[in-house]
């Protein structure tokens, strides 16, 4: 029997962890929990590791929260532009793998998880929502350092580039729910956090389906999503975050830098994708793709 409210998760997780922890669950439960979560890794290295990417030619529902250019182009035929270089597809493996950790945790920790990859419809957009822990709907998430901040703070909806309120809106709005919830992983230090989100915070996702449908029949790209800013005092500017992870940015920045399209440079910290210079970094530039 569950008695455990999703309102201990994060402490309960942390004490699996702790010396003395004893577990609740049967040695049977525990060894079927592991079972599970170690097949599930399997199938997403094979996944990540021996096929190919999957390229979506539909609209879904764990989408209609990206910006619409964005969005544009997904679903536009032949304007793909090459997949994630592989250190890009390596973060996304360790995300996805972690999490499929956190779904077990929750029930290592005598959490109750159901529906489980449900799939629901709105105006004919198909989605596949992650879970209900002790009955409400959670959606699961890695972030970054950075990332997590917003959700532990409480401040996702003042800047949610990634479009994952607009998510976790459709699968609320299937569900006739009035609140559900992000279960996060901070990648860095593992730190975890839930945040709730009450309908008066989501979208309406009927109707952003709607008008998305009618936006991806068009011939020409909606406006820009974001602005390109300051890299520092340089004088140069770059791509925001927003654009960063996008696979389209190359063909979507076309026109920048006297029609040259982005310049890109080899940072320390990673990547760095600009939108004009006035002043070359002193650091390797990457062949133009």
């Amino acid at each position: 029997i569950y008695m455990k409210n999703i309102n201990t998760l994060v402490e309960d997780i942390y004490k699996l962890f702790e010396v003395n922890n004893k577990s609740t669950l049967s040695e049977e439960e525990v060894e079927l929990h592991l079972n599970k979560f170690a097949n599930e890794v399997k199938e997403i290295l094979k996944e990540y590791v021996f096929s190919e990417p999957k390229e979506r030619s539909n609209l879904r529902l764990s989408a209609i929260g990206k910006p619409d250019r964005q969005l544009w182009y997904d679903l536009q035929k032949g304007k793909k532009e090459k997949y994630f270089d592989s250190p890009t597809r390596i973060k996304f493996l360790y995300g996805h793998l972690l999490e499929s950790l956190l779904v077990t945790l929750t029930k290592l920790a005598g959490h109750k998880i159901t529906e489980e990859q449900k799939e629901i419809s709105i105006a004919g957009v198909l989605g596949h929502q992650d879970c209900r822990i002790d009955d409400m709907l959670v959606d699961i998430k890695s972030a970054s350092g950075n990332s997590f901040k917003k959700f532990a703070s409480g401040r996702l909806s003042e800047d949610d580039p990634f479009g994952y309120i607009g998510q976790l809106s459709a699968y609320a709005e299937a569900n006739q729910d009035k609140e559900a919830a992000f279960f996060v992983i901070n990648k860095q230090n593992g730190e975890l956090t839930l945040l709730k989100i009450h309908e008066m915070e989501m979208i309406n996702a009927a109707d952003r389906v709607k008008y998305l449908k009618k936006i991806i029949k068009k011939d020409t790209p909606p406006s820009r999503c974001y602005n390109s800013i300051p890299d520092g005092t340089s004088g140069n500017y770059k791509l925001p975050i927003g654009c960063v992870y996008c696979s389209h940015k190359h063909m979507c920045w076309s026109d920048t830098n006297g029609g040259q399209g982005l310049r890109t440079f080899q940072y320390a910290k990673g990547l760095r994708y600009l939108t004009k210079v006035t002043r070359v970094p002193d650091v390797l530039e990457e062949p133009n793709v």
